[in-house]
């Protein structure tokens, strides 16, 4: 079911990812992990795969025109019981939408989503270049909390990250 979630904001309507939606999902993720700046993964799962790795809710889609345009889905953390409120952020936008506010209107929905389901910190792993969503996190109440130094290689480089979350006011 295609539920919507949030009134349209510039044209841009947010509503629940479904299992039809992952071909345009993933289309968008392989776009996101071309720039290298995006994720360490250097390929897209498959559906399967995808879908057990995210929170059942929220995981958002942005459309334009009735056209996917970027998504938002959260990660669980750790599988350990004490961190069941705490989600790991994705946000990424189609090449062709990029600066036209698709990121902010899903991370707002996303934020307010996940209260819904009872999570009380977000955390999102930003790469220091990606400057734009580092300010687009922050923006939406997200602090940075350190830097994370040689966390990673990506193709034979020492990468770091920005540790960004952001901690629910609702949510006790």
């Amino acid at each position: 079911m295609k539920e919507s979630f949030a009134p349209s904001v510039n044209g841009i309507q947010i509503r629940t990812l479904i299992c039809d939606d992952w071909e345009r999902v993933r289309s968008i993720y392989l776009e996101g992990i071309a720039t290298s700046q995006a994720t360490f993964e250097t390929r897209a799962s498959s559906w399967a795969n995808w879908d057990s790795a995210h929170l059942p809710a929220p995981r958002l889609v942005a459309t334009s025109e009735g056209h996917v345009v970027g998504w938002a889905a959260l990660s669980p953390v750790s599988s350990r019981a004490v961190y069941a409120g705490v989600a790991e952020v994705s946000v990424y936008v189609g090449n062709d939408s990029r600066g036209k506010g698709v990121g902010k209107v899903l991370l707002e929905s996303l934020v307010v989503g996940s209260e819904r389901n009872a999570i009380w910190t977000l955390q999102a792993s930003i790469f220091p270049e990606n400057v734009a969503s580092i300010a687009l996190h922050k923006s939406c109440g997200f602090r940075e909390v350190g830097r994370r130094e040689r966390i990673g290689k990506m193709n034979g480089v020492w990468r770091d990250t920005i540790l960004l979350e952001r901690r629910s006011k609702v949510v006790e």
